[in-house]
């Protein structure tokens, strides 16, 4: 090629090497009407050159005692211009790939990302595809593209941490999803999924750069690992959530009810296959016996309870604990507890605040006895593990969820806000309200 390379920027400044025949003796080197910033004549055949400023397609003549001749053409073009089409944003170790797109991109020889070099694939002169270099620290850097026409700039990449993931709030809910939780951390602005046990949430809001808010997707019985995952990453809070049982009453024999009884959730019974007074009494929700789900179900009640058994106690607990405040932790009865009056259970502004009580024997509650729950406790966060049976007191307002190892009796204008699960033995009911808390 007599002229190479034969294209360069419009700012001039690019070397050129000329190729041709009886150089020696050369004048003058012109691009156009434009003489040559400089030239140096290597040989009869060869001489070396600077460009001029120019614009378009010009000629290239040299001038020598034996006349001037035209060399070949040079072609101005100006500095590329381009933007970012895929997500100005990612991860800090890099690895992706965004695409630009727009104009003078074809000559490309280097992309940069601040001061790292980018890898890239000319697609045409209106799009690169390049994969971005890893960087120090998050932030934003300017990205740049060097051409035959110079340099391109103007565009910025924010490179993003990895987020994290401090709570989720509420951190339980049912089986069957739909209940809305609030997931806390850091760098949530980008988010691009949520999933719960590896299961997508198909609807989450970003609320801001450090809260989530989510409607979580049905799961299977049990903890769960919660992933968000980001244009700068994904990161994974093991265990962070618990998807709980449907049933609100479930015995292990049978479950009886008098009155006009009001369940909201499943009732069901399990080995057993005993459920009578339903009608008068009514369920909000489906009767299981023996079935699949009522299988599940007390499976899922005989690990609850023997986790509860497993903790390690935090405190004793009196004989009766009327009039006592207790803040989250696990406590210990090692054998009959009453409740006389009201226990308070503070979680100190905590939404995932957790109570377990280890009662060796017997839960028994007085008539009008209540369990209060403040600053934010919840009752599906609160289990009372009972070595054999709970007797709740007539009108007693109580919450949590009563795990009895045989049989639990709730007598007459009892409310329940929780769950009335007996592993081994029956369920008693006389016109109560029991209410599934999620």
């Amino acid at each position: 090629m007599p002229v190479t390379p034969n294209q360069g920027s419009t700012g001039g400044g690019d070397a050129v090497t000329l190729t041709g025949t009886r150089f020696t003796g050369t004048t003058s080197v012109r691009y156009g009407i434009r003489p040559a910033a400089s030239f140096t004549v290597l040989s009869d055949t060869t001489t070396a050159t600077v460009t001029p400023s120019g614009n378009g397609a010009v000629p290239v003549a040299v001038t020598t005692p034996g006349g001037t001749g035209v060399v070949g053409t040079f072609f101005y073009l100006p500095p590329p211009s381009f933007r970012i089409t895929s997500p100005a944003a990612g991860p800090v170790a890099g690895g992706n790939t965004v695409t630009f797109t727009g104009r003078g991109l074809s000559t490309t020889s280097e992309v940069r990302f601040g001061t790292q070099t980018a890898g890239f694939v000319v697609d045409y002169d209106g799009r690169l595809t390049v994969t971005v270099p890893a960087a120090a620290a998050a932030g934003p850097v300017a990205v740049t593209v060097r051409t035959r026409g110079g340099i391109g700039g103007g565009a910025t990449y924010t490179y993003l941490a990895l987020p994290s993931v401090t709570t989720v709030t509420l951190d339980s809910g049912p089986v069957g999803g739909g209940n809305l939780v609030v997931i806390t951390g850091t760098a949530f602005s980008n988010t691009t999924g949520v999933t719960f046990g590896g299961t997508p949430a198909a609807v989450f809001r970003i609320a801001s750069d450090t809260e989530i808010d989510v409607l979580v997707p049905a799961g299977a019985l049990g903890s769960a690992d919660v992933s968000v995952t980001t244009l700068g990453g994904t990161t994974t809070a093991v265990d962070a959530y618990t998807y709980l049982g449907t049933f609100a009453v479930l015995g292990g024999v049978s479950v009886t009810n008098t009155g006009l009884s009001q369940v909201t959730g499943d009732l069901g019974v399990s080995p057993g296959v005993s459920v009578t007074g339903f009608p008068p009494g009514q369920v909000n929700g489906t009767i299981h016996v023996s079935d699949a789900a009522a299988v599940e179900g007390h499976a899922d009640l005989v690990a609850t309870y023997a986790d509860a058994v497993a903790r390690t106690p935090d405190a004793g607990l009196p004989g009766d604990v009327g009039g006592v405040t207790l803040t989250p932790g696990v406590y210990n009865a090692a054998s009959s507890l009453g409740l006389t009056g009201t226990v308070t259970l503070d979680a100190l502004g905590d939404r995932n605040a957790e109570w377990i009580f280890q009662i060796g024997s017997t839960l028994t509650t007085a008539t009008a006895s209540s369990v209060l729950l403040i600053n934010g406790a919840t009752a599906r966060n609160v289990i009372w593990q009972i070595g054999t049976s709970a007797t709740l007191g007539i009108n007693t307002a109580f919450a949590g969820r009563i795990l009895a190892a045989v049989s639990i009796t709730v007598n007459a204008g009892v409310s329940v806000n929780g769950q009335v699960l007996a592993r081994d033995g029956a369920v008693t009911l006389d016109t109560n309200i029991i209410v599934r808390p999620w």
